[in-house]
């Protein structure tokens, strides 16, 4: 009797669980907005390409709602495909050796193309692709926002696969984890907290190139789709300052929807991957992560998908891709060491041999259209925008390292800081274009110096929240040893925190020095009405070959444009980055 009691007093409990409670009931609303808002985005993009001509952008704030659906979906499609592009490449480039030796200046040139080389080249291939539907050009505004998102993370992921603490590593080789566990179980969790803060800054950085992917215009081709940034397009054409206070508004509420939706929750649920034994006073908090935890039905719902993603982390793959990622062994055989030897010879020679057969193909293609004058005047403009580039990232290194270790060494005061500055990062500087103008018209002020400043306002954040992502993913043990020694000032900085940050820094100067060479396209030519103004340099160069459809003359300014950025990298901040991971691991 009393085993019958129980039996469905478990059957009552397991029932009750399963029903849905007050909790689900206001989790479920915002549920279906999201799948709905899904199902309008996709039904539009299936839409016959003739509908874009016929609905012309308006600037009647009602169309507003509409147009931020259309980009945020934009921007969470191209975020995914981030994060997948991220894993892969990232993975390969910090595992295998020989794929490192080309993955890594492949990522360096990829970073430094300008958003509008990419586009040069790529709407008429989508186009192609789907010549009667307007994903053509969605997947082209996708991809053009996707080269905006994903270097930072990369290079973010790359980072933390290179600096895994070697304690952490050897726990791994004892537990006999495969590779694939390892990757699941050590370094993704590791790599987690500057993954999320850098997931932040791409969604951010998404929007200085909105502009540019949603009002397409490649020579006689112009392409616009419905959007806040061919909306932000349109407002500054026709000088409409009430449409642009319409849009900072429109960008405002979206950056806070998706800022408590999205990474505030990221945010919280990464916390418990900190490498640390002993706890933090005051953990991030997230209130949509505390709903769906005291959800009845929506956790049960979640937890069968909990379950299949945990089984397959432990699956114990052993794939050849992953074989080449594993450390050398201490001893190996002199064959075999030969022979090693003699397959990186012909690694080099290939890569060798395929870099001069792209680069005569670059060569005898630019040929066609430009002289060696015109290669000599625009090595001139690249070195003018290169000396901005240094003054601009020291500046704001010199700024925004301080204010990231103080907001991210305190969680409650990161909490309130990540908003404002996701809002920040995501300002773009078209909506300063007006402002810009008409002073320096006003006041008879020298563009080159002047226009200087928008190259780096929305770059600077890359080095504001990795340098955060460092601070909170520091170890509050290193705090309390620090404490407990009585180490302060100077010497805390140098010996305690700078070390412990050093990586981190080193990936979000990296991906803002080459964010800033992008952001030189926008920034050296900008036009308000009818009024242009222009500043010596690369940037502008590829803008205004861009708009003529000039295209041996774009491909002459990215290749030049690639060739400083790469040679930057590889001066001064791929040795940093050596020095990081050899000598400042947190180990």
């Amino acid at each position: 009797m009393e085993f019958k009691f129980n039996l469905n007093r478990t059957a009552n409990a397991s029932a009750w669980r399963v029903l849905p409670n007050r909790w689900d009931f206001v989790a479920f609303p915002l549920i279906i907005c999201l799948i709905a808002m899904a199902a309008v985005g996709f039904h539009e993009t299936m839409a016959p390409i003739a509908t874009l001509k016929a609905q012309p952008i308006s600037l009647d704030a009602a169309n507003l709602p509409e147009y931020a659906m259309r980009t945020t979906l934009r921007m969470l499609a191209a975020m995914v495909a981030s994060l997948i592009f991220t894993l892969v490449y990232g993975t390969l480039a910090a595992k295998s050796r020989r794929a490192g030796l080309v993955l890594v200046p492949i990522l360096d040139i990829l970073q430094s193309v300008p958003v509008l080389g990419y586009i040069s080249f790529t709407v008429t291939f989508f186009l192609a692709l789907f010549p009667s539907r307007v994903l053509g050009a969605e997947l082209a505004a996708i991809f053009a926002i996707f080269t905006s998102q994903a270097w930072n993370m990369t290079f973010s992921f790359y980072q933390s696969l290179r600096t895994v603490p070697r304690d952490l590593d050897e726990v791994s080789k004892g537990f006999h984890l495969t590779n694939w566990q390892r990757f699941w179980k050590l370094e993704v969790p590791f790599s987690m907290p500057g993954l999320i803060w850098n997931m932040m800054m791409s969604m951010s950085g998404g929007w200085f190139f909105v502009v540019a992917s949603e009002a397409i215009t490649v020579g006689n081709n112009t392409i616009t789709l419905p959007g806040v940034g061919a909306y932000l397009a349109q407002a500054i054409a026709e000088r409409n300052m009430h449409a642009i206070g319409w849009v900072i508004l429109t960008m405002t509420v979206v950056i806070l929807a998706y800022d408590q939706l999205l990474f505030r929750p990221l945010v919280a649920w990464a916390d418990k991957f900190r490498m640390e034994n002993t706890s933090s006073g005051d953990a991030p908090q997230s209130w949509l992560l505390d709903l769906i935890r005291r959800t009845h039905l929506i956790h049960e719902l979640l937890v069968p998908l909990g379950w299949v993603f945990a089984k397959a982390a432990r699956i114990p793959f052993r794939l050849p891709a992953f074989r080449t990622i594993q450390r050398a062994a201490p001893a190996a055989p002199a064959r075999g060491g030969a022979r090693s030897k003699l397959g990186d010879i012909v690694w080099a020679l290939f890569v060798i041999a395929l870099t001069l057969f792209v680069v005569w193909r670059v060569v005898a293609y630019v040929r066609t259209g430009v002289s060696l004058d015109e290669v000599g005047h625009v090595l001139m403009l690249g070195l003018i925008t290169l000396l901005r580039v240094i003054v601009l990232i020291a500046i704001a290194s010199v700024i925004w390292v301080p204010l990231g270790v103080l907001i991210g060494m305190r969680p409650a005061l990161a909490e309130k800081i990540q908003p404002l500055a996701q809002f920040l990062a995501a300002f773009p500087a078209n909506l300063l274009f007006p402002a810009f103008v008409i002073v320096i018209v006003r006041f008879h002020l020298n563009p080159d110096i002047w226009l200087s400043p928008l190259i780096v306002l929305g770059t600077q954040w890359y080095i504001l929240f990795n340098v955060i992502a460092g601070a909170s993913a520091y170890p509050n043990d290193y705090k309390e040893a620090a404490k407990n020694f009585r180490i302060r000032g100077w010497q805390w900085w140098r010996q305690a925190v700078l070390p412990g940050i050093f990586p981190y820094y080193i990936t979000g100067a990296i991906t803002a020095s080459g964010g800033a060479w992008n952001a030189s396209i926008v920034a050296e030519y900008v036009q308000w009405g009818d009024t242009k103004l222009e500043a010596h340099g690369l940037g502008a160069y590829i803008a205004q070959m861009t708009a003529a459809g000039d295209f041996p003359k774009i491909i002459l300014g990215i290749a030049v444009m690639s060739l400083f950025v790469t040679l930057f990298n590889r001066v001064l901040w791929r040795p940093l980055y050596t020095h990081a991971e050899s000598r400042l691991r947190l180990d």
